[in-house]
């Protein structure tokens, strides 16, 4: 079983004004729409982080089948967020998902979910990335092999080295679209996104 660990504390700045996570997005909001396409894969254990405005995201979701934690250290940084994720972790895989990539579709969640369990069965060690054609995309799953690591991890900006130290374990997902590419920093990504 893959768990997914969905990062929702940042702070939003270059955003301007809004957490964009709050956004609209077809009837729902930005993470409402996340959330649906992540529980359409089928996905049961779903550890929402949060942080930032962590009442207004919480009345957001609260209706949706999720564990929401609070992550009182969120400005310290993204990997404070992956930790708290993972200590209430179920799964042998970690599936690192940002918040605002609603446009990844249930059908490349279950892609990237398959091909991590059939590779661990052969390799316990194994992280999946997604990529679309030579660009690396999100979300990444991290067997539970590196639990302890993750959790000792001091760059607060996610868990690149521990990638590299072990890219012998890398399995590649060769995804069909650029939604592993598509997250949403500043405005005018959500006025592109949102009319897609």
């Amino acid at each position: 079983m893959v768990s997914a660990i969905v990062l929702a504390a940042g702070l939003s700045k270059r955003m301007g004004n809004s957490n964009k996570l709050l956004l609209p997005y077809r009837q729902h909001t930005v993470i409402e729409a996340t959330l649906n396409n992540i529980l359409a894969a089928g996905i049961t254990d779903i550890i929402v982080v949060t942080g930032y405005e962590s009442d207004k995201i919480n009345n957001a979701i609260k209706h949706l089948p999720a564990t929401i934690v609070d992550n009182p250290f969120y400005a310290q940084g993204m990997t404070t967020s992956i930790q708290q994720g993972i200590t209430y972790a179920k799964g042998n895989g970690f599936m690192i998902c940002l918040s605002d990539m609603m446009m990844i579709e249930p059908v490349e969640y279950s892609l990237l979910i398959n091909t991590f369990e059939q590779q661990f069965s052969l390799n316990p060690k194994c992280i999946c990335i997604p990529r679309y054609g030579n660009e690396k995309g999100n979300p990444v799953i991290f067997s539970a092999y590196y639990r302890a690591d993750i959790l000792k991890y001091t760059d607060m900006e996610g868990c690149k080295a521990i990638v590299q130290a072990n890219k012998e374990e890398i399995c590649w997902v060769d995804m069909p679209t650029n939604h592993v590419l598509m997250d949403m920093d500043y405005p005018e990504d959500y006025e592109k996104l949102r009319i897609q």
